[in-house]
């Protein structure tokens, strides 16, 4: 996914090819952005806070998120994002 942290809202923007952009109003510095990035999709995912992981790209634009008891259908299908891809 890429991320564009200091936007106006939090809001998930939709494809670049084959990754997510979302936006959030959150500033990129100690882990601001990151932690906005997991709250808004664990919300949109209806699961807990902690189920919701950056695991790679903590300082990037680009970042590799782990959702814990989804699978990557169940996370398609919550977020409606199907095959909306560019």
């Amino acid at each position: 996914m890429k991320v564009v942290p200091g936007a106006s809202r939090s809001e998930m923007s939709g494809w670049l090819g084959d990754m997510l952009k979302i936006r959030v109003p959150a500033p990129p510095e100690n882990g601001k952005a990151n932690a906005a990035v997991e709250a808004l999709l664990a919300e949109k995912l209806g699961v807990p806070r902690s189920a919701v992981t950056i695991i790679a790209g903590k300082v990037a634009q680009r970042k590799v998120v782990e959702i814990q008891g989804l699978s990557l259908s169940e996370v398609m299908g919550k977020l409606k994002l199907g095959d909306k891809r560019a």
